[in-house]
């Protein structure tokens, strides 16, 4: 009788305990790293060390312009400095990594960064993962034949979005790319062609939790229809930064975004 008082306490514990998914990963953007200016070379670094230091980071994203210059051999040396993180990376393209007439197309890109990581296997600009629970979408906005500062997310971008939004319907997605859609300063320079497109498809879905993007080099954060608009420094502000994200769902009750930007120590060594 004892044991089956217990067994039934437990069963109602358990099906009135809140359960929560929390997940927190660090955004690395702008970057433009270039092998004859050593200073970039320098906060990539001592950033990499800064974010060793940060507990429990999932992963860390670097949401574009990681290079200064669509040119191959600033990739090797960029890619070696970001393999001494602790945490996995994953790599988004934004305007200055691209350039196909000048020898760095999207697919060779890639490849770079596969030879030099042979762990890193995102082999396509466009591409989902999965952690803790959550899902998320790698969304390319890059132009390699005529590259510019204006964002361009292709309609066949956008429907893969769209079959990846459906296909998850079930999880909480975060979308991570390199051109903002919304964001709190506005540059013509700087815009995305389709946005309205884009804006429409977010509406179509439920399941968007938020939408980190870098490009702009300022900080933005936005609410819009329930999604959450990042927008985010680049890292060589004239304070150099990074931005940590924690994401919590608990059933219930609407998901929960909180983010740090954390200033790079560049007086270690």
């Amino acid at each position: 009788m004892r044991n089956l008082i217990l067994a039934l306490f437990t069963v109602f514990i358990l099906q009135n305990t809140v359960y929560a998914d929390i997940i927190k990963f660090v955004q690395v953007t702008d970057a433009h790293f270039k092998t004859q200016d050593e200073y970039t070379g320098e906060v990539l670094t001592k950033a990499v060390k800064d974010i060793n230091k940060e507990s429990d980071v999932s992963f860390v994203v670097f949401t574009g312009d990681n290079i200064d210059s669509p040119r191959p051999d600033y990739v090797p040396p960029f890619v070696k400095i970001i393999n001494k993180l602790h945490a996995p990376y994953y790599i988004v393209l934004g305007n200055h990594d691209v350039y196909k007439n000048n020898g760095l197309s999207k697919k060779q890109y890639l490849e770079i960064v596969h030879e030099n990581n042979p762990f890193y296997f995102r082999m396509k600009p466009n591409y989902v993962f999965k952690k803790k629970g959550f899902v998320f979408i790698v969304v390319d906005g890059a132009k390699e034949v005529i590259p510019g500062s204006i964002g361009y997310y292709k309609e066949d971008t956008l429907k893969w979005l769209d079959k990846q939004l459906t296909k998850y319907k079930r999880n909480k997605v975060i979308i991570i790319q390199h051109f903002p859609v919304v964001s709190a300063k506005e540059i013509s320079s700087h815009r995305v062609y389709n946005k309205e497109d884009y804006l429409k498809l977010l509406d179509k879905h439920d399941n968007v939790v938020s939408v980190v993007a870098g490009h702009l080099h300022t900080n933005s954060e936005i609410m819009r229809n329930g999604v959450y608009h990042i927008t985010s420094p680049t890292l060589l502000s004239e304070k150099p930064v990074y931005k940590v994200i924690s994401v919590s769902v608990t059933k219930g009750f609407s998901p929960m975004v909180y983010t740090e930007l954390k200033e790079v120590d560049m007086k270690q060594k």
